[in-house]
């Protein structure tokens, strides 16, 4: 589906970057047109100036958005959910980064899971960022307790993990 979103903007370069601007950020597209970020309207000018394009670029994405019935049902529906990992410390919470040898390998996130189950830790919450629009695709994974010893080690040996930060 996201080779195919990305297809429908290949014309406009400058679109391609609004589109994944929302993406990355769980922003939708209201009937109206509007952006928005779980119902609440952001200003166009203010996501213009943030990816360094014009406004008129991101209410043109916006239209091109509803105008298409498949494209309009997905960012109609798009919703933003907090990042605890920008929290965590000052909550007490653990978090474990996970960069991949390989982001579009299948079973990244399954055997992360296994191994912090069979330390019976408890997952607070799992954030994965899309291969398609990151740089950098990671594993987040926020955990109530602090990490018991030989866990680190065990999530290192994971085929599918290239880097570890804790």
């Amino acid at each position: 589906m996201w080779a195919a979103l990305m297809q429908e903007f290949a014309d406009s370069p400058a679109q391609v970057r609004v589109v994944k601007f929302l993406l990355e950020n769980g922003f939708g597209v209201s009937e109206k047109g509007r952006i928005t970020c779980n119902d609440i309207e952001i200003p166009a000018t203010h996501i213009a100036r943030t990816i360094g394009t014009d406004r008129r670029v991101v209410d043109a994405t916006a239209r091109r958005i509803l105008s298409m019935d498949w494209t309009s049902k997905v960012f109609s529906s798009m919703r933003a959910t907090p990042d605890l990992s920008k929290v965590a410390e000052a909550l007490g919470l653990t978090v474990i980064t996970i960069l991949p040898t390989d982001a579009h390998e299948k079973g990244i996130v399954g055997a992360a899971v296994r191994v912090l189950s069979e330390h019976d830790l408890a997952i607070r919450q799992i954030f994965v960022t899309d291969p398609y629009f990151a740089e950098s695709p990671r594993l987040v994974i926020i955990l109530d307790d602090p990490l018991p010893i030989g866990v680190i080690e065990e999530l290192r040996a994971l085929p599918q993990v290239q880097k570890l930060v804790i």
